[in-house]
């Protein structure tokens, strides 16, 4: 898979934001994007996820794998996403929650996978746990799996790793850069911190004049 944006561009009120800048994603490849605040970085996730709302407007194409998304519905575009916040479902077990993205099919297999993908986040016994009983890195983990039994194409990243303490944010991070390159998934970060870089990854800074450049 390769998540490809062509001219993409964002405004606000008709003032640009973003200015037309292309960027091409490959399968497991993991792109941050840094800048100030309140330029536009999560609207353009946004964009790329098909949810972004007025005022905001943007124009450009987007393409996974040379399929093209821009007249897609979000759900239809396979494109996961990760927030500061994990946004589990709080009336739902463990288990439950991450079932509830898993492609329709036996109930025998996808709940095999559910719980194989729990014992792959270190999380065996879980799947009958309430959420609010698991630990910030915990929920953090379920969160990653629920998105990856979606069957992503892409994976879009805002911040995060903000919200977890030094110790448990390095080791999550490694946790979801390895998941994303073993399954190819191609992804774009949006993040403050420098630490959250990968090594060797791309880094984009998105400046005040709205350029977006190689860092």
């Amino acid at each position: 898979m390769v998540l490809t944006l062509d001219q993409v561009s964002l405004s606000l009120h008709g003032r640009m934001l973003i200015q037309p800048f292309c960027l091409d994603i490959p399968a497991g490849g993991i792109v941050t994007l840094m800048g100030p605040s309140g330029v536009g970085k999560s609207s353009l996730l946004s964009f790329i996820a098909g949810d972004l709302e007025p005022p905001f407007s943007a124009t450009g194409s987007i393409t996974l794998d040379g399929r093209p998304l821009d007249d897609l519905s979000p759900e239809s575009r396979r494109i996961g996403r990760l927030f500061q916040d994990d946004l589990l479902f709080p009336h739902l077990t463990v288990g439950e929650n991450l079932l509830f993205g898993m492609p329709r099919g036996p109930k025998s297999a996808r709940e095999a996978a559910m719980r194989a993908a729990l014992s792959g986040a270190g999380l065996d016994g879980f799947a009958g746990r309430a959420p609010h009983t698991l630990s910030g890195g915990q929920r953090s983990r379920v969160a990653l799996m629920r998105a990856l039994l979606a069957q992503p194409g892409a994976m879009l990243l805002d911040e995060p790793f903000n919200k977890l303490d030094r110790d448990l944010r390095s080791a999550m991070r490694q946790f979801v850069f390895d998941h994303l390159r073993d399954r190819g998934i191609p992804c774009l970060m949006v993040t403050h911190d420098r630490d959250d870089v990968p090594d060797g990854g791309r880094i984009l800074e998105l400046t005040s004049s709205g350029e977006v450049i190689d860092a």
